[in-house]
């Protein structure tokens, strides 16, 4: 029987999943340091208490752990979320379009920002990690419907921030 225990069981576990529960983590902190640190929390954790935890409730349990670090730390800090870094590149676009774009990019952080938590980090798995909503539901420990109502209110907010969304 498989073991959480074994190395390569855990080992197969690390690699599905580390990504994905960072990026979750992530797009609720907006604090890379502050996503690995609770990914790797969360992954001790589960080594620490590998022979109690099943290999097909591994995921979740990352999950449910990493979710709990993070809510301890906003329990003693605001966090604000930051998307994008700036970066000084050379560009061959008008000086008008690069305004535009920056302007346009403000506003789509200004209206991420503002989302309620739940909605923002529903948007964000879907559309930039491509997660499915099933994916979605599982991560978050809500129903798919739950899902689709959080990103139904994303969309619609969106909209009424931002022109051509």
């Amino acid at each position: 029987m498989n073991n959480v225990c074994e190395e390569q069981v855990f080992s197969s576990i690390f690699k599905a999943n580390s990504k994905t529960v960072f990026n979750y983590i992530y797009y609720k902190f907006g604090n890379e340091e502050k996503a690995h640190d609770a990914v790797q929390e969360a992954f001790v954790k589960l080594w620490e208490n590998c022979a109690k935890v099943m290999p097909e409730k591994a995921k979740s349990y990352l999950y449910t752990v990493a979710n709990n670090l993070y809510l301890n730390v906003i329990k003693a800090e605001k966090v604000r979320l930051k998307y994008a870094k700036p970066t000084l590149e050379i560009s061959n676009e008008s000086p008008e379009f690069l305004l535009e774009e920056k302007e346009y990019q403000q506003k789509l952080d200004n209206a991420l920002n503002n989302l309620p938590e739940n909605q923002r980090t529903t948007f964000l798995l879907n559309r930039i990690d491509g997660k499915k909503y099933a994916e979605i539901a599982e991560m978050e420990g809500v129903s798919v419907k739950a899902i689709e109502k959080r990103m139904h209110l994303a969309l619609k907010t969106l909209r009424e921030q931002i022109d051509g969304i």
